[in-house]
């Protein structure tokens, strides 16, 4: 019998996550056993969680969503990598050798779907709605992929002006409203999910512009059908979602699985 490795996601609420169905068909596809599942864990219970999880010789790793990231990153001792500390949160753990590795798979994941889109970064005008942890887990990435510049505009402004702080560049992220049209515009606001996206006003874009929402759902969000009514460049964070989870396979196994058909059996679930 081969060998069945333990794995799964962490975090609260954790109902909703689409990585074990991810991780199910990536392991189908390259001719893995797993056991990964979803497991709701309390901020309190987060150490004692991973002492016990970890002490399964076969437990592999975990990824981590929120509001556990930045725990991951603070409280598990290992091999923090230079993106997952600069934003002090790690989405995938790695136990490797008796050893842990933390990375984040994020913003690498939302850089390889633009890509995948023909969508490339550099040289443009960027709008970021919103200055959560999902807009962290990106930016570092965002800020290297050499833009014009980036907006951060955010409901609570003292909260995006401290996420511009850690970029030593304001002439590149800031949140003041240029007067150029924005070629590329991210929603990274919860709101997007929840129904109470309120649409952004005086903000002009480009012919071209591309809207994606980090945030991802079976029926179509908020952010995209407004969106829709500017372009038909328009994309949630499914494409995001799967990349980010190869990746972190990648990191457990030493392979990228195969994306566009897991994809496409994700837009499957809701027709």
């Amino acid at each position: 019998m081969s060998k069945i490795f333990k794995l799964g996601v962490i975090g609260n609420p954790i109902e909703h996550s689409l990585s074990p169905f991810i991780h199910s068909r990536f392991a189908r596809n390259e001719g893995l056993n797993l056991d990964y599942k979803a497991y709701r864990v309390e901020q309190g219970a987060f150490d004692g969680f991973i002492s016990e999880f970890f002490s399964d010789k076969y437990a592999k790793g975990l990824n981590v969503t929120l509001p556990l990231k930045n725990l991951a990153a603070t409280n598990i001792k290992g091999n923090l990598s230079n993106e997952a500390k600069f934003i002090n949160a790690v989405n995938t753990i790695i136990k490797k050798d008796k050893q842990f590795f933390l990375e984040s798979t994020d913003g690498s994941g939302f850089i390889d779907d633009l890509h995948k889109k023909s969508i490339n970064p550099e040289g443009k005008k960027i709008l970021i709605l919103g200055a959560g942890s999902a807009v962290e887990s990106i930016l570092y990435k965002l800020y290297n992929s050499r833009p014009e510049h980036i907006t951060i505009v955010n409901r609570t402004k003292e909260k995006a002006e401290s996420l511009c702080a850690n970029y030593k560049n304001p002439e590149v992220v800031t949140t003041s409203m240029k007067d150029s049209k924005y070629d590329l515009i991210v929603n990274g606001s919860s709101a997007g999910l929840t129904g109470e996206f309120s649409t952004p006003s005086n903000i002009s874009v480009s012919e071209s512009a591309v809207f994606y929402d980090l945030n991802y759902s079976l029926a179509k969000t908020p952010f995209c059908e407004w969106a829709e009514e500017y372009s038909n460049q328009v994309y949630d964070g499914i494409g995001m979602l799967v990349n980010q989870a190869a990746l972190s396979f990648n990191h457990w196994f030493g392979s990228i699985p195969e994306t566009n058909s897991v994809i496409k059996d994700i837009e499957g679930l809701s027709k």
